[in-house]
């Protein structure tokens, strides 16, 4: 009897221990993905893409663990302020389209923004699920609700996908949008592969690319960030932000990035005058008093890019609506208006929205204002002001 459950045992450990080679072995390749075949350039070397300015590297402050990290947040075990589990929000009914010349924005939340402008109605990374997530039910969770309900929006013309990143590429809505009004849908070399799983349409285009319709041309441009669906496919597929040139003005949309080199941004200015800058400030914080990461721009370097833009208006955004990061849900505006104090710029031509919340964006920047020496102090590293943001 003992013998027979000695051998039992035993094989059930083999049987495990090969199950855990095998998992080992064959998990990795099965969650890799080739999504591009192409020329090599001085951002894709035949198997991934990078960034020509220099890799973003994650950096651990000393006496932390990268690994503590991902498991306090996993578990809820840290010290992060705490994050509201529901927002309310008043949602928008835009109408179907505005008139000649007019330029309207609306903020769906995250990095989602209705652009009608030039007589069509334009989708920045439109997400409508719940989770930003491969696995419904788990992850992070959408804490307020779209800005406008999926059956309010107006007949969609354009959609601009920056990356394959959760947050950014949702299947679900891609296809919803695909079945009820068939936009062109443009993205970065590979991301039409994964877009296709959801048996939808996009266009990929290499940085420097440019596609139109309506009138308008979609021009892709290089930004600075990284690209994953399984981990292991990461790099696999290209990422960008783009220049929509319509007949209503230009229109700015950083896609989710870090500043990189800085030069990118005036690439987009090179097109003509941008009337609106759509910018991320938020996801900058993973240790205490962070204020930018390799990946994601903070709010300081949001106004900066603002100002390298010379846009007459911009619009806030990758902020309170998924918790990606260890910042305060209201950090990011609270910050961002702090800097546009400093900066020399209206803060009003750079605010951040309630979610739901639609502007007529401006056609001409506002003039300069005097900076005080209170807002100089404030914006200071180490100053009250900008501890007070935790």
């Amino acid at each position: 009897m003992m013998r027979s459950m000695v051998k039992w045992v035993g094989g059930l450990l083999l049987w495990a221990a090969v199950a855990v080679m095998l998992v080992v072995t064959f998990v990795p390749a099965f969650l890799d993905r080739i999504y591009y075949r192409g020329p090599h350039s001085d951002h894709f070397d035949g198997a991934h893409f990078s960034n020509p300015d220099g890799e973003i590297t994650f950096t651990v402050p000393p006496g932390q663990r990268r690994g503590n990290l991902f498991y306090r947040f996993l578990f809820g075990r840290d010290d992060r302020p705490p994050w509201p589990e529901h927002v309310t929000v008043r949602q928008s009914r835009p109408p179907a389209h505005v008139a000649e010349g007019e330029m309207r924005a609306t903020w769906v939340g995250h990095a989602t923004v209705l652009v009608q402008a030039g007589g069509l109605n334009i989708l920045t990374d439109p997400q409508w699920s719940d989770y930003a997530s491969p696995f419904p039910g788990i992850g992070p969770k959408r804490v307020a609700a779209p800005g406008i309900a999926f059956d309010d929006l107006p007949k969609i013309d354009i959609v601009v996908v920056s990356h394959n990143h959760y947050d950014h590429m949702d299947l679900p809505t891609l296809k919803r949008l695909w079945e009820r009004d068939k936009p062109l849908i443009v993205t970065s070399l590979g991301n039409d592969r994964v877009i296709a799983q959801a048996g939808v349409e996009a266009r990929a285009l290499d940085w420097g690319g440019v596609a139109e319709a309506g009138g308008a041309k979609v021009h892709v441009i290089r930004n600075h960030h990284w690209s994953s669906r399984w981990a292991k496919d990461r790099n696999r597929a290209l990422w960008s932000a783009f220049v929509i040139e319509t007949e209503a003005g230009n229109i700015f949309f950083a896609g989710d990035t870090g500043m990189g080199d800085g030069k990118w941004p005036l690439e987009a200015r090179s097109y003509g005058p941008v009337r609106l800058a759509i910018i991320p400030i938020g996801a900058f914080r993973f240790y205490p008093g962070q204020m930018e990461t390799g990946s994601h721009i903070g709010p300081r370097q949001a106004v900066e890019m603002f100002k390298m833009l010379g846009a007459a208006q911009g619009v806030p955004i990758h902020w309170g609506t998924f918790r990606l990061s260890s910042e305060a849900r209201d950090t990011p505006p609270k910050m961002q208006q702090l800097y546009m104090r400093c900066s020399g710029l209206d803060p009003a031509s750079f605010r951040p929205l309630d979610i739901g919340e639609a502007i007529d964006v401006s056609s001409a920047a506002s003039p300069g204002q005097a900076v005080s020496a209170q807002a100089r102090a404030d914006c200071k590293p180490g100053s009250a002001a900008l501890d007070a943001l935790k």
